[in-house]
């Protein structure tokens, strides 16, 4: 589980360029509130998915833990290190695509999220990073660990914020009235 001087560079080129695609389409590099939180609870605000970490962070997590199955299953012959470019590529393209004016008008159509307006680049940038601990740890753990710290992430957020990655997914491809009801009752 090794990873080259140029894949280190590659990678960290692939978040440098996704990040100048962002601020470039026009996300603030930190919250406009002008502070940087480590962590912020309030979903339903302004500044959700503007700082470090957010509720929303287990969801990347659980990013990297799936990519690093999909990769192991597709290029088992690959090193580590390309099987992790390969996640960081689809990480990163999302954080360019969710950024976009289509998908963030989905997201306030479909979802709990009716004022997001995007993430930071400082959020983008920490979902990446946190796609690439999912990885990691999908590496060195047993298979039934990552398991049930996966489902564990899913059911705490699902408690907590009444969303999680397989309810986001759920809803913005599938919306459903029911459970966009059960998400507004908090």
């Amino acid at each position: 589980m090794n990873i080259t001087r140029t894949q280190f560079v590659i990678a960290s080129g692939i978040i440098l360029a996704a990040a100048v695609a962002l601020y470039a389409m026009g996300h603030p590099l930190i919250c406009k509130c002008g502070y940087v939180k480590l962590w912020h609870f309030d979903v339903v605000s302004s500044e959700n998915s503007q700082h470090i970490f957010d509720w929303y962070t287990p969801s990347h997590i659980i990013h990297g833990f799936l990519f690093y199955f999909v990769f192991w299953l597709i290029a088992p012959r690959s090193s580590f290190g390309t099987r992790l470019i390969l996640a960081l590529l689809v990480e990163a393209s999302w954080e360019v695509i969710e950024n976009t004016d289509f998908v963030i008008d989905r997201y306030r159509e479909a979802t709990v999220a009716l004022d997001y307006y995007g993430d930071s680049v400082l959020n983008s940038v920490s979902d990446m990073l946190f796609m690439i601990v999912g990885f990691v740890l999908a590496a060195r753990m047993p298979v039934w660990l990552t398991v049930l710290i996966a489902v564990a992430m899913e059911v705490f957020t699902g408690i907590m914020i009444r969303d999680g990655l397989a309810l986001n997914v759920l809803m913005l491809l599938w919306p459903s009235e029911t459970v966009l009801q059960w998400q507004n009752n908090r």
